[in-house]
């Protein structure tokens, strides 16, 4: 008996639109409509406009700050699942409070297992998120996690620049890993810069461990946060004899003086995809798109498709 798809559909969260909306259009079908309806204690309500019922509900909603993004995905999971979808899924692109993946000092909270908790209490049967910032975050879910890999993003762009001296780099020892694997795509050698904390945002010293002299730097990390760290292991590549050096990031956070950070620092470009959308533009940023990926990824959920096959470059 030949599979039975069903009709599949594609709502925005408020966070999230023109991701949203990129995706449909790659996918091939026109956004759903959902209302977000608000109070005027700030107090707001989704609602979905057209009927739901039988269908697999695919609901796109970054998680980043402020925390009415994620309370928006989980009222509209609630309004998805009274409204009778056959299958829900959220397809976070930026998966919120996943820094606090464990226990790193006493009497924390572990926010990116509380994400887990209340998205599935909220009633959604699979996540789809790219490049969370610790792998191990998949084990938080007890229902099946689509972990996409932007590196089949940046990789071509990468390629494109044909830098003749290619080396990868960390920008801290905790993503050694991210960097190796990033590395095994052009055969490269893999740099890290050692940094020490005062604390949260807050560097107090740094040193690479390999020589980066001559060499064309990639600084590789997932999330670009205040931007400190970059620019200061930028700034310490160069001074150690790099030719040049740019950095990817798929998350582009960018909170406080981020923007002046960038523009005031030794990179060449910052290279981040748009899970997030920019507060504002810079000429040293370059936005790649995730569109077709998530197109890709939700069409082979949908048609019981490998979504590993989407990793290759």
């Amino acid at each position: 008996m030949p599979l039975q798809f069903n009709p599949v559909k594609i709502f925005a969260g408020t966070g999230t639109k023109d991701l949203a909306k990129q995706i449909a259009d790659a996918y091939g079908k026109p956004l759903g409509d959902v209302t977000l309806s608000r109070f005027s204690d700030g107090e707001f309500q989704p609602s979905f406009d057209e009927s739901i019922r039988g269908c697999d509900v695919f609901l796109v909603q970054s998680t980043y700050q402020p925390s009415d993004n994620l309370m928006e995905l989980l009222l509209m999971v609630d309004a998805a699942r009274r409204a009778s979808a056959h299958y829900i899924t959220a397809v976070v692109p930026y998966y919120g409070l996943a820094r606090q993946d464990r226990k790193d000092k006493p009497r924390v909270a572990i926010g990116a297992k509380l994400v887990a908790n209340l998205l599935k209490a909220a009633g959604i049967h699979r996540i789809m998120t790219m490049d969370l910032h610790a792998a191990q975050i998949q084990g938080f879910f007890d229902i099946p996690v689509d972990h996409l890999d932007g590196s089949v993003i940046f990789v071509p762009y990468i390629k494109s620049l044909g830098l003749e001296n290619l080396t990868i780099a960390s920008p801290d020892m905790g993503g050694s890993y991210r960097a190796r694997t990033f590395a095994k795509f052009f055969n490269a050698e893999v740099v890290i810069c050692d940094k020490r904390r005062k604390r949260a945002n807050e560097i107090e010293s740094m040193s690479i461990i390999g020589d980066v002299t001559g060499q064309d730097i990639v600084l590789i990390d997932d999330i670009c946060d205040t931007a400190g760290t970059l620019a200061k292991a930028a700034a310490l590549i160069m001074d150690n004899g790099a030719k040049s050096v740019r950095a990817v990031c798929t998350h582009p956070v960018l909170s406080g003086k981020a923007y002046e950070t960038i523009e005031n620092s030794v990179l060449e470009e910052l290279i981040v995809t748009d899970t997030i959308p920019l507060k504002q533009q810079s000429d040293k940023i370059r936005v790649l798109s995730t569109a077709k990926l998530f197109a890709k990824a939700i069409a082979n959920v949908n048609e019981h498709g490998s979504i590993s096959d989407l990793f290759r470059v």
